[in-house]
């Protein structure tokens, strides 16, 4: 058995997606991850595969939303599986505001993501 993966890890992955710093983000991704995204034309929303898809697909959120965060985290790791609790909050280029809680869930190998899980409430969007 290999690294474990430690709630201080996806603690630091956290601290890193609020910092907008893929390289940092993408420390525990292993190359051969998926990444179920909160919207899509699937069931599970979208599919992203692979390190570097995924990289540019959170790069072009911050692209985005320059003030995409995520607060409020609560974190577990139990075995090959991992929990991470939060508030996404950023703001569309229309000016409108995205304030919801979600949840991530991991399956790990080898102190690594292999499955990143994005589930979110569904909520419309905040206007002024």
């Amino acid at each position: 058995m290999g690294k474990q993966l430690t709630e201080q890890d996806l603690i630091d992955t956290f601290d890193a997606f609020n910092r907008h710093d893929i390289d940092a983000v993408m420390k525990h991704f292993a190359d051969d991850c998926v990444f179920y995204t909160v919207a899509g034309n699937e069931v599970y929303g979208g599919k992203v595969e692979g390190k570097d898809a995924i990289a540019k697909a959170f790069s072009s959120v911050w692209q985005t939303m320059k003030d995409a965060r995520w607060d409020h985290r609560n974190h577990f790791v139990k075995g090959d599986r991992a929990v991470s609790e939060w508030t996404f909050s950023g703001t569309n280029p229309d000016g409108s505001r995205i304030e919801a809680e979600g949840a991530d869930l991991f399956t790990l190998r080898d102190g690594k993501f292999v499955v990143k899980q994005a589930l979110r409430k569904q909520r419309p969007p905040i206007t002024k």
